[in-house]
């Protein structure tokens, strides 16, 4: 952001983007940026609560409520509406071919925000599965979401099939899986079947990890792969790399969810094996990673120039540090000191706002102004990318510092209530970084209102069928 970009008044909505494709992106977009704040808001009044528990006392508003509606919010309201809005569109311009069906994913939409809307409501008044951490949703909120899972995934599927070309652009093969990934993790899920006793720990070891990595993870590389070189305007570093990192992704991350439960009941071997395919999780995400860090090589007028770049980068480099730290975390000697306490929750959210969030961002503020021809102030969106990176390392480092106090507090055998006092000043500090991630959410809310589509695209000629590049 060192040189400001100045707005365009010359922009016009891309002559070779389908209409009703772009508008379909962004009211998903436009959904989640209001789950965004709503789940944020949740997750800020459980940091205050940390250090003035009296603050909004009552029942639907505690602690123990509120956390599941934070979580649950962001992930299935912003996180999954803002990646598929943008992965229906990359399915669609990879394929030279607009949406199979509009109709279909404005009525997925319509299902993703009643199941928001009622897992809030339900969770509020207590209404919950229990401490089955990202699946406390009952099973009738459940299916409502999974009901728009299949339609969007049905959706994509069908859009690639319907290909211009005959190459598959690696995008897509990692939404693909996405969808289908998800779609067997919601039944593994909530199938009662398997649902009690060390059973239930082993399924909730595998929902948590395969959710981050097999839905979110997949998305936000699938949009990076497309998003990075189309700002950058260069072709990715190595397809093979990327192909590489799809394959052992999938090889890897479905079988590390036990390392979450190291030193439990759950049998030895089976911790064990999520030890050592943590550790081949390096392959796919330093394959993938510094694939997409070598694409950036050489780039570095684009940064200056560029408001959306600048996100992606941070996006990929939090994408290699978090998982990274999350091999590491792994092993038994790193584990008994840093596992169950507040380090895990920062290790969360480098993952699903430093990661996430912000390749999020970045294709958002990359795409969509070329899309609908409007355009966010630039000094706004700069304004949002450092209360955002600043905000959100505040809150990681500070909450980290309190996992690790409160590991070696409780190793050394004290009373639990000395781990709590040497944590509560790092909690009084992730609750400052939380406010910049707050406000940075709320000028992204004014940036995506700017980008809107107007009357611009409603005249933009229909997307010529083949010759257009992707």
């Amino acid at each position: 952001m060192a040189r400001r970009r100045v707005q365009d008044p010359t922009l016009r909505p891309s002559a070779i983007a389908d209409p009703a494709t772009v508008r379909v992106a962004f009211e998903y977009l436009a959904c989640a940026t209001f789950w965004l704040l709503v789940g944020t808001a949740a997750g800020l009044l459980d940091a205050l609560k940390l250090n003035w528990p009296d603050v909004l006392a009552v029942s639907w508003l505690s602690f123990g409520r509120v956390r599941p509606v934070h979580t649950n919010t962001v992930f299935w309201g912003w996180s999954s509406m803002a990646l598929v809005g943008l992965a229906l569109y990359v399915v669609a311009r990879t394929s030279r071919a607009p949406l199979w069906s509009p109709t279909l994913a404005r009525i997925s939409l319509a299902l993703w925000n009643a199941a928001a809307a009622a897992g809030l409501v339900t969770l509020s008044v207590g209404v919950t599965r229990g401490p089955q951490e990202y699946r406390e949703w009952v099973w009738p909120v459940a299916v409502i979401f999974a009901a728009g899972l299949v339609f969007n995934g049905v959706n994509a599927y069908m859009t690639v099939a319907a290909r211009k070309i005959p190459e598959l652009y690696i995008s897509n093969w990692y939404i693909l899986g996405a969808f289908c990934f998800l779609t067997i993790l919601f039944t593994v899920g909530y199938v009662p079947l398997y649902q009690h006793g060390l059973g239930n720990v082993v399924i909730q070891g595998y929902y948590m990890h395969t959710a981050v990595g097999m839905w979110f993870t997949m998305l936000s590389l699938g949009i990076a792969y497309y998003a990075i070189p189309r700002i950058l305007g260069r072709p990715i570093y190595s397809y093979a790399l990327g192909v590489l990192g799809f394959w052992t992704n999938i090889l890897f991350y479905t079988l590390i969810g036990a390392h979450h439960f190291i030193f439990s009941p759950v049998s030895w071997w089976l911790q064990t094996t999520a030890i050592l395919f943590s550790v081949g999780m390096m392959v796919p995400v330093w394959a993938g990673g510094c694939n997409l860090l070598l694409t950036f090589r050489g780039t570095s007028q684009v940064l200056q120039r560029s408001y959306a770049a600048p996100f992606l980068l941070s996006g990929i480099v939090a994408y290699i540090l978090v998982s990274t730290q999350g091999t590491l975390e792994a092993f038994r000697t790193a584990n008994i000191y840093w596992h169950f306490t507040n380090f895990t929750i920062g290790h969360s959210h480098l993952a699903m706002y430093g990661f996430v969030a912000f390749v999020i961002w970045g294709a958002t503020y990359g795409l969509v102004p070329w899309l609908t021809g409007s355009e966010p102030n630039p000094i706004l969106v700069g304004v949002h990318f450092w209360l955002a990176l600043v905000g959100y390392v505040i809150y990681v480092v500070s909450i980290s510092i309190a996992g690790i106090l409160q590991g070696f507090a409780w190793v050394a055998g004290g009373a639990f209530i000395r781990s709590v006092e040497a944590a509560e000043p790092m909690w009084l500090w992730r609750t400052a970084g939380g406010v910049l991630m707050v406000a940075s959410h709320l000028v992204f809310a004014v940036n995506v209102w700017a980008m809107r589509p107007g009357r611009a695209l409603a005249a933009a000629p229909a997307a010529p069928p083949v010759e257009a590049s992707a």
